[in-house]
């Protein structure tokens, strides 16, 4: 089992990026491609959530991001970099949908730590599960127009990530 660090954990950076690669359009997708509306700079904050011994700590996170599209808008490219008070990371992902159905790959290059993703998207609403050794989450997307949500949730050191993100 992988223990995670206070500078960033493992867990922050797979929730993290597993939020980032799992952009889908809410409009458009069987003509358009999944990710239709997603190439550009994205930016945003929000709330990242972390157990430690004195209970969950709660700190504001800050986010921006550069997304590119391929295959007919159907495989989306990510690099994101969030930083709080006291994390930092800079992630890479690949997530490619067919049918509806979401698979990927995702890299958080200053640690060294990568992970698969697997979901489903529909109406614009994605359910998906991000995974590396020793952690998953559950994430829950909502995108609508030029404004997406994003909640994840895990049962590990890291409890929650709220983030907005606008284009």
């Amino acid at each position: 089992m992988i223990r995670f660090s206070r500078t960033l954990p493992g867990a922050a950076v797979a929730a993290a990026l597993g939020a980032a690669m799992l952009l889908p359009s809410s409009a458009g997708y069987a003509a358009d491609g999944a990710f239709s509306d997603y190439a550009g700079h994205w930016s945003g904050s929000g709330t990242i959530s972390i157990a430690n011994n004195n209970g969950v700590s709660n700190e504001r996170i800050r986010c921006r991001g550069q997304y590119t599209t391929s295959n007919g808008n159907n495989v989306v490219g990510i690099n994101l970099r969030c930083a709080s008070d006291s994390y930092r990371f800079d992630l890479a992902s690949e997530v490619r949908s067919n049918g509806g159905q979401l698979s990927g790959s995702w890299t958080e290059s200053s640690r060294g730590v990568n992970g698969t993703v697997e979901g489903r998207v529909r109406d614009g609403e994605v359910t998906a599960l991000v995974q590396t050794n020793g952690y998953a989450a559950t994430f829950n997307i909502s995108t609508h127009g030029k404004r997406q949500s994003i909640a994840i949730a895990s049962k590990g050191e890291l409890r929650a990530v709220n983030i907005s993100l606008t284009k």
